[in-house]
């Protein structure tokens, strides 16, 4: 991992997520880029012309170049290779075009705890990034800002044949010494037996030459307190999860399942895009 993308609002909540990016980066060598968006309505935007300022606009530019420069030089990153980004725009483009610039490995955004999540998330541009986002993503809950990998659950049906994709995060798990739980759900509306689970589970992990690994099957009535209960009974320290639009396990993201997670759980989350 190379750079590491930190949208901020300059929060309680982003503060967080640079705190945390810094515990990543510290150990790999990693770039973070502090990205402030300045998010005009539309009409606003039309106005905006090239070489051309509005007084307004210019002043919440300066108060925020300033607001940035002081988090990049702030403890928290010291001894960090830090830089800094401005936009005018709307939040949900300009995180992915700035990512996409700047070959983001990571982006890392923070969240209220276990409480009160659904306000700043669910609906939300930083939703919108989450749910679209080419590039994983790691949900900062409360003040989590020590990310560990001690006890990963990596969430899944399994049935998803995309390598490339999980190797990316695999590989990402693989350099922070992490050692995944493998979950698969069983729900009364979705049961496999224990036999064809662990089949389904050694295919997919056979695809990409793991041969060395944890892996449960946790029944429950619902995938989601599924892992979440098992995310409490091994103490997990981070949940990870695959997204791509409506398809299949990718629901989580984009349906009751990602919601009651991410808004209920009180354990960090990484998403990635299938």
């Amino acid at each position: 991992m190379k750079k590491i993308l930190v949208p901020t609002d300059f929060s309680e909540q982003a503060l967080n997520a640079v705190k945390a990016a810094a515990s990543v980066a510290r150990n790999s060598n990693t770039e973070i880029i502090l990205l402030h968006i300045i998010d005009l309505p539309q009409e606003t935007m039309d106005m905006v012309q090239p070489g051309y300022e509005i007084p307004e606009i210019m002043l919440f530019k300066q108060a925020a170049e300033k607001k940035l420069i002081e988090l990049a030089k702030s403890p928290i990153l010291e001894n960090l290779t830090v830089s800094v980004v401005l936009r005018l725009g709307r939040t949900f483009n300009e995180v992915n075009k700035v990512a996409t610039e700047n070959n983001i490995d990571m982006i890392v955004m923070g969240s209220h705890g276990a409480s009160g999540f659904k306000e700043v998330f669910i609906g939300s541009n930083t939703e919108k990034v989450v749910r679209s986002s080419g590039i994983p993503v790691l949900v900062i809950k409360g003040n989590q800002t020590e990310v560990t990998f001690n006890n990963v659950v990596f969430a899944s049906d399994f049935l998803e044949k995309n390598p490339d994709a999980y190797n990316k995060i695999l590989n990402f798990l693989k350099e922070k010494d992490a050692k995944p739980h493998f979950l698969m759900v069983n729900t009364p509306n979705s049961f496999k037996p224990t036999h064809e689970a662990e089949r389904i589970i050694g295919e997919f992990l056979e695809d990409l030459n793991i041969d060395s690994y944890h892996f449960s099957v946790y029944n429950d009535f619902e995938v989601e307190k599924g892992i979440s209960n098992y995310a409490d009974r091994i103490n997990a320290d981070l949940i990870v999860m695959g997204t791509h639009g409506r398809k299949g396990f990718a629901r989580f993201i984009n349906g009751s399942i990602s919601e009651d997670i991410v808004n209920h759980s009180n354990r960090n989350i990484i998403t990635f895009k299938m």
